[in-house]
């Protein structure tokens, strides 16, 4: 029995040591990436419903599976639906972008995929978030590297969109957003300097005195606000009229609101929720979120998933019982996939994402 567990634990051990991007899906699964889920899927927490409207968004037997586990922290998922569909998502601390597909399990798609550089201090230099563009084609929130970067049509180089503003390095591009005439709006903490073994409140390297929320429109970079301490996800109103960006600070737990103007530009922010009183008392911080179609917000916070209406009603939370960082709604619109901790997880919904 010993034997069996020692090979259970190799099984479950470190990631391949693949080096770059690969997009060709093989008909067996190599030995060294992750497994599909065995036919009785594992579930993570438990489904907290407060308000009744929730019901007409997740059915009574709702539960978050678990799809693959194993890896150090998770981030950015973001679903494919080329190629019959399948979701990317990043482990930051290891520089890496991994593939997961229906039936086919979790693969390496891309390493490195935040830092190309050779400082080996560093403690989250891969990418965070990831979004596609008009075109299809893969963006980055580049830790390490300290930019936005789209992947080049090779899978293994990249064109750096944004790294400066004012001639100024960014701290850490972490969460972006497209609107729908191609601007991009992102958000840069400082969380991709921080240096292995001293947690989040050294940031060596940082230039900017500020964390900012920005938008890159035609080329240009425009800083809309930093009156945020560490903006982190970011995400748009079914209108595009109000863009919501979470702030991740242990003191200031909050969502903001911001009204979009014609200019693109935002106009005075207001608190949508403060969690800060939930801090400490369930794990997690305010981070990535998504959008429905109604305009309910999904967003990772202290406790998991939290669930907003439009006015900022908490209607429930999915209790992953785990820090907790992003979310991406994929296959027919109606899976909300969550990346907590070191799994990546689904769950059913009765309604279906922004964009599908």
């Amino acid at each position: 029995m010993k034997w069996l567990r020692l090979l259970a634990l190799v099984a479950l051990a470190g990631l391949p040591l693949a080096t770059r991007a690969e997009d060709k899906d093989k008909d067996d699964v190599p030995k060294k990436d992750k497994k599909p889920a065995s036919p009785k899927m594992k579930t993570l927490g438990t489904i907290e419903r407060i308000d009744p409207a929730f019901g007409k968004l997740f059915s009574k037997s709702a539960k978050l599976e678990v799809l693959a586990e194993g890896f150090t922290w998770v981030e950015g998922p973001v679903w494919v639906k080329k190629d019959g569909g399948y979701l990317l998502f990043s482990d930051i601390p290891t520089n890496s972008v991994h593939k997961w597909r229906e039936g086919k399990g979790t693969k390496l798609f891309l390493q490195p995929s935040g830092y190309t550089g050779k400082r080996t201090d560093l403690a989250e230099p891969g990418s965070n978030g990831l979004l596609l563009d008009s075109k299809g084609r893969l963006v980055l929130m580049q830790h390490g590297d300290r930019c936005v970067a789209r992947l080049n049509d090779d899978n293994k180089t990249f064109t750096v969109l944004s790294s400066t503003f004012k001639g100024t390095r960014l701290n850490s591009p972490n969460d972006g957003v497209f609107k729908s005439n191609g601007d991009l709006y992102f958000t840069d903490p400082p969380y991709g300097l921080m240096i292995k073994g001293k947690g989040a409140t050294v940031f060596p390297g940082q230039k900017l005195d500020y964390c900012g929320v920005y938008r890159r429109s035609k080329g240009r970079l425009t800083l809309l606000t930093k009156e945020m301490s560490k903006p982190n996800g970011i995400a748009f109103s079914p209108d595009e009229k109000t863009l919501y960006v979470a702030n991740s600070d242990p003191k200031k737990a909050i969502w903001m609101a911001f009204p979009v103007q014609d200019d693109g530009k935002l106009g005075k922010g207001r608190v949508f929720f403060d969690a800060t009183k939930m801090v400490g008392k369930v794990p997690g911080l305010p981070d990535g979120m998504k959008v429905d179609k109604d305009g309910n917000i999904f967003a990772t916070g202290p406790g998991g998933v939290l669930v907003f209406s439009p006015d900022g009603k908490h209607l429930g939370t999915i209790n992953t019982g785990v820090p907790t960082s992003n979310c991406a709604w994929g296959g027919d619109g109606s899976v909300l996939y969550v990346t907590a901790d070191k799994a990546l997880c689904r769950i059913k919904t009765k309604t279906k994402g922004k964009g599908f």
